[in-house]
């Protein structure tokens, strides 16, 4: 394996010194034989952890593949991702998960983690396969049916019930179905001038409610999956007080961009849930602060050309977020190193039980981690992306910090903020 030496780089913002990796690990001291890296000015972080991607392999390799999302993840300074399980066919079997996270290890640029489905075909009607897939070489942990809410209180309660047995999790996508038919984006102000069918907050904060309790009765693990109101932060401060076993993830985009963006019919903007008010973007930020929001997940969803750029209403849901993610956390909270790796490395690895990773970058630790120059400033051309698709929200806008460097169990995936392999 190779070694290396991070010359003068800053761990989590603190005073310069070297680092060295020997052996996929995190060394006490160098050999003089290790390959020197100058990380002058450059700040270390553990290894990102994505706990809501979207690979769409198999079924939809023309919008992304393991291979193609994995890279992308790389150069956004991950070192592993759980794919979400609205592939085609559905993740809902043990040989589908086997089958992704095959293809991730293949790819070798990060650790691909698959999510199961909670229900079969993501039809809501029965339980999927929980049991052989948590039993699989794939060992799934997390379970979600995103894209889709769990919306029969039966069935839901009864998929906490059984993950239970084995430590694993329910992640929830807030949606009460019934109101939000032909939702085009939030309900308010905006939707009304503009005559688009709005999606009410209420739709993602009853469900949520409903989940808080039924984990609370089960006394199980829920997960809430891109929250985005200020009334589900709410729910969730209040259900946390009472000591239910809840976490919730915040994306990239609900902490930046507002419903306002909608007036311009770019379909780039439309995403599930729907981009919110600037209200419901403070109390997000606030909330992540605070804790009351665990996590930041990309809900990285990479969609076809023909599948965004046509008329709003036809256009499928969803932005690129996996290269861009940490650069938004950065515009947003500042360089608060140590709170951005707690909510982008650290806390996703325990939630998605990944060990290796989230580790502090001390002698014995994996080595999983990132370098970043926080003093860069880039534009966003989607023609750069890694990904197969190139629907960002983010074109022409020059966002803060690049990931210089990835190192996943002490091999580079990413040197000078190209993809090694």
């Amino acid at each position: 394996m190779s070694s290396y030496v991070l010359r003068n780089v800053s761990v989590l913002g603190g005073a310069p010194a070297d680092v060295v990796i020997r052996d996929g690990f995190v060394a006490e001291a160098a050999e003089g034989t290790e390959e020197v890296i100058d990380a002058t000015g450059l700040v270390a972080l553990p290894g990102l952890v994505d706990l809501h991607t979207h690979l769409r392999e198999p079924g939809r390799e023309d919008a992304e593949t393991v291979e193609t999302g994995s890279r992308a993840a790389a150069l956004g300074g991950y070192t592993a991702v759980c794919a979400m399980a609205n592939t085609s066919p559905v993740a809902d079997t043990a040989g589908v998960v086997e089958q992704v996270w095959r293809l991730g290890r293949e790819a070798g640029l990060v650790d691909v983690q698959p999510i199961g489905a909670v229900t079969v075909s993501l039809a809501g009607k029965q339980l999927a396969e929980l049991g052989a897939m948590a039993t699989s070489a794939a060992a799934v942990r997390i379970f979600s049916d995103d894209g889709f809410c769990v919306a029969d209180p039966r069935l839901m309660r009864r998929a906490l019930e059984y993950v239970k047995a084995f430590g694993g999790v329910i992640a929830q996508h807030a949606e009460e179905p019934r109101l939000t038919e032909g939702a085009q984006m939030h309900e308010g102000e905006v939707s009304t001038r503009l005559g688009l069918t709005g999606w009410p907050a209420v739709a993602e904060e009853a469900i949520i409610a409903r989940d808080v309790l039924l984990a609370e009765h089960v006394g199980s693990r829920l997960h809430v999956c891109h929250v985005s109101t200020a009334g589900s932060v709410e729910v969730l401060r209040q259900a946390k007080a009472r000591g239910v076993r809840v976490t919730a993830e915040v994306t990239p985009h609900h902490l930046l961009l507002t419903d306002e963006l909608a007036a311009s019919y770019d379909p780039v903007f439309k995403v599930n849930p729907p981009l919110r008010t600037a209200k419901d973007v403070a109390a997000l930020r606030a909330a992540l602060v605070e804790g009351v929001i665990d996590v930041v997940a990309t809900d990285h969803a990479p969609h076809a050309v023909e599948d965004k750029e046509c008329e709003w209403a036809y256009a499928r849901p969803g932005m690129l977020g996996l290269e861009t993610a940490l650069s938004i956390v950065l515009s947003v909270l500042g360089e608060r190193w140590d709170l951005i790796a707690d909510r982008m490395s650290r806390t996703p690895a325990r939630i998605a039980g990944l060990d290796g990773h989230g580790t502090d970058l001390t002698a014995g630790s994996p080595a999983n981690l990132t370098l970043v120059d926080p003093s860069a400033r880039r534009v966003v051309d989607p023609s750069e992306l890694a990904s197969r698709s190139r629907n960002t929200p983010y074109t022409g806008t020059t966002l803060p910090g690049r990931i210089v460097a990835t190192f996943l169990r002490g091999e580079p995936t990413v040197l000078d903020g190209k993809a090694v392999k």
